[in-house]
């Protein structure tokens, strides 16, 4: 049934009580984010500004994830951080990336098993567009699996009302 009426033997169907936005809710509760996660843009800590740029820009994304030379998720670039980088007034073409990210322990990433709707609060709460989605490896370090977006979740959403 559709969650409003449900149904009984020798009582028949009858009101169950839930309004419609309580049934929404508890469908969105069910999603997890590594069943709607995009393909993460990941770049290297020693990557130009200029480079990060023209990749932010081509990749058509918000957010630059940055790992090192071992894999290890170390850092978050957004256009914000380019933008002051590039308004500083030294050469971007030789600045590497890792003076202008954002690190560790300011980074906000969420792991693969969490519900869309945890990441959703975060990006509300914390006031970005998107979030990576991590692994923890061996080392107690973190990989970069993907991302989910402010999209990816208002795709999510409108869904819900077009079923």
């Amino acid at each position: 049934m559709s969650g409003i009426l449900e149904a009984r033997p020798r009582v028949g169907y009858y009101y169950a009580g839930k309004p419609k936005n309580k049934l929404i809710s508890d469908q969105l509760k069910k999603y997890v984010v590594k069943d709607y996660l995009s393909q993460p843009v990941v770049v290297k800590n020693e990557m130009s500004v200029y480079d990060a740029i023209c990749t932010i820009f081509l990749e058509d994304v918000s957010t630059l994830f940055v790992i090192n030379e071992d894999g290890d998720f170390i850092g978050v670039c957004s256009r914000k951080d380019l933008l002051r980088a590039s308004m500083i007034g030294d050469d971007i073409h030789s600045m590497p990336v890792n003076i202008v990210m954002t690190r560790m322990p300011n980074l906000n990433y969420i792991l693969e098993n969490e519900r869309v709707v945890y990441a959703a609060n975060l990006m509300i709460e914390k006031e970005i567009d998107s979030l990576p989605i991590v692994n923890k490896k061996d080392n107690g370090k973190f990989e970069v699996k993907g991302r989910i977006s402010k999209t990816t979740i208002t795709n999510i959403f409108v869904s819900l009302f077009n079923e």
